[in-house]
Parts: C-alpha cells; structure tokens; sequence
C-alpha cells in the first residue's frame, strides 16, 4: 500500500489488486497526507476546508466524494434518494492528483481556473473550478462568505457519459471576471 504513496501527478494510483479494505487504506492514507492532515492546504493563500455538516467539520464526507460516486435510489414511497455508496476507480485513483492542482504545479497552459455562478439547491452560489482540460479532470471550491477561505466540495475525472468537458465547457461559459 505505501507504493501509492510514491506516485506522481499524472501517474494512476494503482487500486485493482488490493482488496476493499486494503482499497480504503491506501485512500486515505493518501487523503491525510494531502488533504486533511496537510496544514498548507491552501489554493492562493486561502485556507480550503471540507464542508460543515451539523456544525461539525466533515472530513468523512469529502472523502467519499473524492473516492465515490452519486447515485439516485428510489425508497419504498416512490421518492428518488441520493446516495454516495458506489467506489468510483476514476476518481480515486486520481486521488494524489489533488495536491499539485491546488498548489498549481501543473503547466499552466493546460490549466483554466475560473469562478462562475451556479444554481444549487434553489440558490445561486460561486463556485472556484481548477479544470485540467488534457486530463479531464476538475477540482471544485466554494468561496466562504467571509471570502477568505475555501470549502472543498469535490473532483473528479469527466467522464463523457456524464456530460464531460461539456459540461464544464457550459459553466466556463457563465465566467466571472475575477477568481473567487
């Protein structure tokens, strides 16, 4: 397991063999390391923080959105559900990609890090993309309001029968002038 902890941007961190358990261990070894032990984790001098939830920093969460995917189930009522149980192989084993797109160690010309406004749960909200067009893959942050600090919402390779680069495309589209 500590083998992954040796790969570089824009190796894959290597996941198949190992068991679910072993999986999870390596992920978030990996998590800590980058992530949620990492006292620089900061994008342009901005702290960046997992969300709240209850009042309550979740470390949890954002690690299942960096390690799953969403899918919608239906309960007994008929009433579609989200749920976040499915371990999605593209974007863990793009897990250690993370760090070198916040701390903007990749090219720039293959990087485009824009704000945009989004509708979200009936409100519209800024959200920071570092979108890694040659990888097809983007990392999300949503500006505090005190605008100092980030929170971390997510990142993920697009895949393109979940809208891709399109989808992204759409969103750079509606661009702020100046980066959140």
């Amino acid at each position: 397991m500590p083998f992954n902890q040796l790969k570089k941007y824009d190796d894959f961190l290597e996941l198949n063999h190992y068991s679910a358990r072993d999986k999870i261990d390596t992920l978030k070894a990996i998590f800590k390391r980058d992530i949620s032990e990492n006292e620089n984790f900061k994008f342009q001098g901005k702290i960046i923080r997992p969300l709240k939830k209850e009042d309550e920093i979740d470390v949890e969460s954002l690690f299942k959105h960096l390690t799953h995917r969403s899918v919608d189930e239906t309960d007994d009522k008929g009433k579609k559900i989200k749920k976040r149980d499915v371990f999605d192989v593209e974007r863990s084993k793009r897990l250690h990609w993370i760090d070198p797109h916040i701390n903007e160690k990749i090219l720039e010309e293959n990087i485009k890090i824009f704000s945009a406004k989004i509708r979200k749960s009936g409100k519209w909200v800024i959200r920071t993309y570092i979108y890694n067009k040659p990888k097809s893959y983007v990392l999300i942050l949503e500006p505090q309001r005190s605008g100092k600090d980030y929170y971390f919402i997510t990142a993920y390779y697009l895949e393109k029968k979940y809208g891709g680069a399109k989808s992204i495309k759409n969103i750079y589209r509606r661009k702020l002038d100046d980066v959140h």
